[in-house]
């Protein structure tokens, strides 16, 4: 572990009184990640700065007491970290490959997060009742593709939350099919942390019909 990244000073910043809970879970992380096939050999150097803190950063868009999905969770990121984050937030993990849970509900037990809820399902067989209030996906497809996948998930009037990479707003251009057929409107792109973290996060917003 003699790779991993010096924890930057913004993650105090960010998770507050929980940043203790938010070390655990990157320790964890930085010493099973690679065996597990949860991150890959060339992750430990930027494990705080491009995984962890890159998702923590948009735990305020989250609305207090609020359900939210995040869909194909698989390390945990972004669901486990907002869950960290965001104790005040029931959080339902949803993904489908058994070891990814096998990860997902050891965490959640060893960090002690209660307002966790694993799930193993692929988002388009999953249902929850009553539908989530917000769902959000990291690093799982192309806005096109991954529209269908969240949207089903949401209550009517609720929100999507898809963090992306630089080509955010091209992904909203090439979803407009997809962005009519789920009536989502008020889509846009957020960049979130400028001057806390070093590479903001790129956020896609989106409104479900009432």
């Amino acid at each position: 572990m003699s790779d991993l990244e010096i924890e930057p000073d913004a993650a105090a910043a960010l998770f507050g009184d929980r940043v203790d809970v938010a070390r655990a879970f990157v320790a964890n992380l930085a010493q099973h990640g690679e065996e597990r096939g949860l991150i890959g050999p060339l992750e430990l150097p930027r494990l705080w700065t491009r995984h962890v803190l890159n998702s923590a950063v948009i735990a305020p868009l989250f609305v207090a007491g609020g359900r939210v999905g995040d869909v194909g969770s698989g390390a945990g990121l972004p669901g486990l970290v907002l869950a960290i984050a965001r104790p005040d937030i029931s959080w339902v993990l949803i993904e489908p490959m058994e070891r990814r849970v096998a990860w997902l509900t050891e965490q959640a037990a060893d960090l002690g997060l209660q307002n966790v809820e694993v799930v193993r399902s692929r988002a388009e067989d999953f249902r929850p009742t009553p539908p989530l209030d917000q769902v959000t996906a990291r690093a799982v497809s192309a806005l096109r593709t991954l529209i269908p996948l969240t949207a089903p998930l949401a209550r009517p009037g609720g929100e999507l939350v898809l963090l992306k990479g630089a080509a955010a707003a091209a992904e909203i251009g090439a979803a407009e099919k997809q962005i009519r057929r789920f009536r989502l409107t008020d889509v846009r792109v957020e960049v979130v942390g400028e001057g806390v973290i070093s590479e903001p996060t790129r956020v896609v917003r989106a409104t479900l019909p009432l």
